[in-house]
C-alpha cells in the first residue's frame, strides 16, 4: 500500500471518530427542542465520502458523480441520469432540452403552451416562462393536491405541446390518465419528481413514465447532497440535449477532463465554423454551467444506499399522522392517494375545512409557538405571487381549489429524523389546540 493510501485510510478512521463526537444523537426535550419539518439524516459514511472526494481534489464532476448517475439510473431501470446543481436547475434543463432545434418539428417554440398547476413550487413553472413559453394553469383536487385529472383536456389548445407537473408531496398524480392524454395529443411529459423519489404508480417508479423526469437532493428531500438535482430519460437525443444545456451549450458530450468521446473531435463541420473545428468548443445551444461538484455527489452516493430505509420511515411517520388526525376529520380534509399509487411521502398535508371554527393561521401559529415546524404548500397559488404581476399565462377554467389550498392547506414533516417522542409531542399540542373547539 502506498504511503498516501495509508494516510487516506487513517483519515477515514479519524473522520469516523469525529462523527461520533460531533454528531452524536441529541436528546429531544419537549417544548425546548425544535421539531423540524425536515433535515439531513446521515452518519459517518457521508462525511467519509465527502472527505475522500476532497482528497482527490477533483473539484468538478468526477468519479463519484459517475457512480451516482449509474446507481440512480439503475435503481429506476432507466438509460440515462444527468446530475445538476439543484432540482430547480434540473427543471430548467428539462424544459430547455425540449426547445432544441435537434428535435425538429417537435421542439418547443416561443408562445407554445405547457399545461401545469399553480399550486406548485415556483421553479416547476419558472422554466416555462424563462423559455418564452406559456404556462396554462389547471385547478387541483384538494384530497390528492395534484392536478384535477378531469380538467386537463379542457386546457388543451392547438398550441399545447407539453405537460409539466409534480407529484405533490410524494403523492403520484394519475399517470395512466395523463399518459393517455399525452399520447392522444402527441405531447411531451416532464415529471417533476423532486418531492417523490421512490414513489410508484402501478408498481413502477415515478420518474420513469415521462419523456424527462427531475429530482432534487436539497436537504429537505428524500436524500441529500446539500445542493443537487438529477434528470432521467430513456431518449438518447434528449439526454444529449440535457448535457448540452447543462455544459455551456456545447455540442460535445465528453465528461470533464475527457476528450474525443465521439471519435470525431477534429473531423466535423458545424454551423459557419471551419471544417475540423474542435468539437469540445463547438456550441449548439445557448446553455449554462449547471454541473455538480464531485464532493456533493460523494455525499449522494452514501445517501443512496439508505434510500429504501428513508422511504419506509417517511411512510411510517405519515401513517401515524393519518391515524391521529382521522379523529378530527370534521375539521380537516385528509390526504388521499390513487389506488394504483404507492406514495413516498414528503410531508403530511392537511387542509382546514371552510366551516372549521378555527383558521389555518390560528393552528400553525399555535404550533410554531410550541416549536413545531409546519410549511405551506409552496407558492399556494403562484399567480398571486408578486413575481407573476407581469407574466404571460393562461387559466383553464377556475383555480377555486388552488385558492382554497393557498388559504387553508399546510403540512407537517415526515422525514426520517422524526421519532415517536417528537411525533407524540406534535399530537399532544395538536390535541390541546383542537380541544378548545
Amino acid at each position: 500500500m502506498k504511503e498516501s493510501d495509508k494516510i487516506r485510510e487513517n483519515i477515514r478512521e479519524l473522520v469516523k471518530k469525529y462523527f461520533d463526537l460531533e454528531f452524536g444523537k441529541c436528546e429531544f426535550v419537549p417544548g425546548e427542542s425544535q421539531v423540524k419539518y425536515s433535515g439531513r439524516v446521515f452518519d459517518e459514511e457521508e462525511i467519509i465520502n465527502l472527505v475522500d472526494s476532497s482528497l482527490d481534489f477533483w473539484l468538478t464532476s468526477g468519479r463519484y458523480a459517475g457512480q451516482f448517475e449509474k446507481k440512480f439510473a439503475d435503481y429506476h431501470n432507466m438509460k440515462y441520469c444527468t446530475l445538476a446543481n439543484s432540482g430547480s436547475s434540473a427543471n430548467l434543463l428539462a424544459v430547455s432540452a425540449l426547445t432544441s432545434y435537434k428535435l425538429g418539428d417537435r421542439r418547443l417554440k416561443p408562445n407554445d403552451e405547457i399545461i401545469t398547476v399553480a399550486a406548485a413550487f415556483p421553479t416547476t413553472i419558472a422554466p416555462i416562462i424563462q423559455n418564452n413559453l406559456v404556462p396554462v394553469f389547471v385547478d387541483i383536487d384538494l384530497s390528492t393536491l395534484n392536478i384535477d385529472i378531469d380538467k386537463v383536456e379542457y386546457a388543451i389548445s392547438s398550441k399545447t405541446k407539453a405537460i409539466f407537473i409534480a407529484h405533490t408531496l410524494g403523492n403520484p398524480f394519475h399517470l395512466k390518465k395523463i399518459l393517455d392524454i399525452k399520447d392522444k395529443y402527441n405531447l411531451w411529459l416532464i415529471e417533476d419528481a423532486c418531492d417523490a423519489l421512490g414513489a410508484k404508480f402501478n408498481d413502477a417508479f415515478v420518474g420513469t413514465f415521462g419523456d424527462i423526469s427531475t429530482f432534487s437532493f436539497y436537504p429537505a428531500h428524500h436524500i441529500t447532497m446539500g445542493e443537487g438535482g438529477a434528470l432521467l430519460t430513456d431518449n438518447t437525443q434528449l439526454y444529449r440535449n440535457i448535457l448540452s444545456f447543462r455544459d455551456w451549450g456545447r455540442d460535445c458530450w465528453c465528461a470533464p477532463g475527457k476528450n474525443n468521446t465521439c471519435g470525431r473531435r477534429f473531423t466535423m463541420q458545424l454551423g459557419g465554423l471551419p471544417m475540423g473545428y474542435d468539437h469540445k468548443f463547438t456550441y449548439s445551444h445557448l446553455g449554462y454551467n449547471l454541473k455538480i461538484t464531485d464532493m456533493q455527489a460523494a455525499v449522494g452516493v452514501a445517501q443512496l444506499g439508505k434510500l429504501d430505509e428513508f422511504i419506509a420511515k417517511r411512510n411510517s411517520n405519515f401513517k401515524k399522522y393519518y391515524n391521529f388526525f382521522k379523529e378530527y376529520e370534521k375539521y380537516f380534509i385528509l390526504p388521499e392517494s390513487y389506488p394504483e399509487s404507492t406514495p413516498s411521502w414528503f410531508g403530511f398535508p392537511l387542509t382546514v375545512r371552510g366551516d372549521a371554527p378555527f383558521s389555518r393561521k390560528n393552528l400553525v401559529t399555535y404550533l410554531d409557538g410550541n416549536k413545531i415546524d409546519t410549511r405551506m404548500l409552496f407558492a399556494g397559488n403562484v399567480i398571486r405571487q408578486p413575481a407573476f404581476d407581469n407574466v404571460k399565462y393562461k387559466i383553464a377554467g377556475s383555480l377555486e381549489q388552488t385558492d382554497m389550498c393557498m388559504n387553508n392547506t399546510f403540512w407537517f414533516g415526515v422525514y426520517p429524523g422524526l421519532d415517536d417522542n417528537q411525533l407524540d409531542y406534535i399530537f399532544q399540542k395538536a390535541r390541546e389546540f383542537l380541544a378548545r373547539y
